[in-house]
């Protein structure tokens, strides 16, 4: 992309905005966050932290409104003003996660329409980058349905630290230490389905447009190590990226779930997501990883 994406967002106000923004939604009943209570599981040195849901209908409601409209309704455009966060760029906004299962919840939509499946570029980078060194958390974005994504229209997604109080960042941390690398790119031994990972440094100090240049060139490293293609229609193989302050992991994937039990970006970050007990049972029977392996790629 030729042209790079004025930022608007002023610094060092992300946070306020977020926190305010999000009782706003509460109060006016836009915000519709989803209940939920967590198991912690380990696993391969991993403390896999497991979200069981205790109510859908709020969401299931509304995606049965949402196909009664239109099978192309698009929620993002126009977005609902009461979840309007900031002004990212002149490419992109910030909203709140309408049925939120984590707190403070963030989308980085792009202000015209744009398929999810299609290759990120540099002004997504500018928006993530943008918000990412307001909010140390963890962003993703899940690339089409296969890689778990539930609109068409492109977003990246970031979640504040700490996820649950008991860790103060994911799941696996701790694990992504012990990558070894090769070309500047890791991988780690129990994670037996076809992942890369770059190491990364972002810091306070970073400016946006350099930081976001050096995320773009490590997104294209990964791409390239893992032989994600385009196929004619512009679309490449379904991936899941995840990016911290420290480093970025990208996911080959094939399906969208495995043995009822959905996965996007978060569960390869160690945070998995459960509709009841039974698929909680199925997933303790399984393993974890023994999931995240099926519906990514297994290593050979």
């Amino acid at each position: 992309m030729n042209n790079t994406a004025n930022i608007i967002l002023k610094p060092n106000s992300l946070w306020q905005n977020l926190t305010q923004q999000t009782e706003h939604a509460l109060n006016y009943g836009a915000l519709k966050s989803i209940p939920t209570e967590y198991e912690l599981i380990q696993y391969e040195e991993i403390d896999f932290f497991v979200r069981i849901l205790t109510n859908l209908n709020r969401k299931d409601n509304a995606k049965k409104q949402q196909k009664k409209i239109s099978k192309d309704f698009n929620p993002f455009l126009p977005y609902e003003q009461d979840l309007f966060v900031a002004d990212i760029s002149d490419t992109h906004v910030c909203l709140l996660n309408k049925f939120n299962v984590v707190d403070n919840h963030l989308l980085m939509i792009t202000r015209e329409f744009e398929e999810q499946e299609t290759l990120l570029n540099l002004n997504d980078f500018v928006a993530l980058s943008a918000c990412l060194l307001q909010v140390d958390g963890l962003g993703f974005y899940n690339s089409g349905k296969i890689a778990g994504a539930s609109q068409r229209h492109k977003h990246l997604q970031l979640v504040p630290f700490p996820l649950i109080p008991e860790l103060p960042k994911t799941p696996i941390d701790d694990v992504i230490k012990t990558a070894t690398y090769q070309d500047n790119i890791g991988q780690v031994s129990c994670f037996n389905f076809v992942h890369g990972i770059t190491k990364m440094l972002i810091q306070d100090n970073n400016d946006v447009l350099g930081l976001a240049q050096q995320i773009l060139e490590n997104y294209e490293h990964l791409l390239n190590s893992l032989r994600i293609t385009i196929n004619p229609e512009g679309k490449p193989d379904p991936y899941n990226l995840l990016v911290t302050r420290e480093w970025m992991m990208i996911v080959r994937r094939s399906q969208p779930k495995y043995e009822s039990i959905s996965v996007n970006s978060l569960g390869f970050a160690g945070a998995l997501l459960v509709k009841n007990e039974e698929q909680m049972k199925i997933l303790i029977e399984l393993k974890p990883l023994t999931i995240l392996e099926q519906v990514g790629e297994i290593r050979i």
